[in-house]
């Protein structure tokens, strides 16, 4: 009996390149790896250097008693949470508390309020609307070392611009930066002429997105400008507006050279933030005490990132509403 085999079947283009590409694929995973890892490395190393390392750094330094001989021989002693006890049972750390708050909440409201004022003003656009909202951002343009001396020299009891043109009005002279009625209401002022620029910047970027038609359909509807505004501007610019605020207030939170240049924190205290107490303990004294600085700037920190976790928090449950 004759038994016929049938030879096998070539095999085709299309298989012999699917085969070829299964010997391959391990090796072109492998390589996507190695270019994802190139491209995440600088990244990586930046968030080290700049952000990971100051912090462990800043924390080293809080637990443990640095003066300036045990900073430079490296041999300061463990005291644990001894200096955040400290910092917190210090008569100042009340004082400091209020103060930033003051700060931040005064400068927060002023500059968000001014800055989505002037952004509305400049959507509808008009001739020199340009050149308007380039000398608005003169403020973040100039060193703050300028600005901060000019607003000293400005608001100066003796000699200042600012009690010059209220003498003229028939008010007395006012001591802006030597009285502790009025030294805060002085660094609040010059801070949010700096923040305003910001404010309007981001504001006037977000009410761009805001399609016209809106505004079209709802003036054929009868709404007013301050309808529209409450009923479509500003419930549209709510997540432009939240990032806008946690963005201040971080920034806000952080401000030393402001007040350090027009008040020192003083008088008796009346301008001392968190912030300007931990530059303080750490340089400007002439006696650096490095590690109640650190735990007061460690404070800040924790402040910082509670409001960054309710914003989070904020945002992810509106996405999932």
């Amino acid at each position: 009996m004759a038994i016929s085999t049938a030879s096998a079947a070539p095999p085709t283009r299309s298989t012999q390149a699917s085969a070829v590409a299964r010997k391959r694929r391990p090796g072109r995973l492998q390589g996507s790896r190695w270019v994802a890892v190139g491209f995440a490395a600088p990244l990586v190393a930046y968030l080290i250097a700049f952000y990971a390392y100051p912090l462990v750094r800043s924390i080293d330094l809080s637990v443990h008693d640095y003066t300036v001989r045990a900073f430079v021989q490296g041999n300061a002693e463990f005291v644990g949470l001894k200096n955040y006890i400290d910092v917190i049972t210090s008569p100042l750390f009340g004082e400091a508390i209020g103060n930033t708050a003051v700060f931040v909440v005064a400068s927060l409201v002023f500059q968000y309020a001014i800055g989505l004022a002037l952004a509305v003003f400049f959507r509808n656009n008009f001739r020199l609307s340009g050149v308007l909202r380039a000398l608005f951002l003169v403020p973040w343009l100039l060193p703050l070392i300028v600005s901060g001396s000019t607003w000293a020299w400005m608001l100066n009891s003796d000699n200042g611009i600012v009690n010059s043109a209220l003498q003229a009005f028939g008010i007395g002279q006012i001591n802006w930066l030597t009285s502790p009625d009025t030294s805060m209401l002085a660094v609040v002022i010059a801070n949010i002429w700096l923040g305003i620029p910001f404010n309007l910047v981001i504001l006037y970027s977000g009410l761009q997105n805001i399609p016209t038609d809106v505004y079209e359909a709802a003036s054929l509807d009868g709404a007013g400008a301050w309808r529209q505004f409450w009923s479509i501007t500003f419930p549209l610019l709510r997540p432009v507006s939240a990032i806008t605020l946690l963005l201040g207030l971080v920034y806000t939170l952080k401000v030393v050279d402001i007040i350090w240049i027009m008040t020192k924190g003083g008088p008796a205290n009346s301008t001392t933030t968190l912030a300007i107490w931990s530059y303080r303990e750490a340089f400007g004294t002439g006696q650096p005490d490095l590690s109640p600085a650190a735990a007061v700037g460690n404070i800040l920190i924790i402040i910082a990132l509670i409001f960054g976790f309710v914003y989070l928090r904020t945002q992810r449950r509106q996405e999932l509403s």
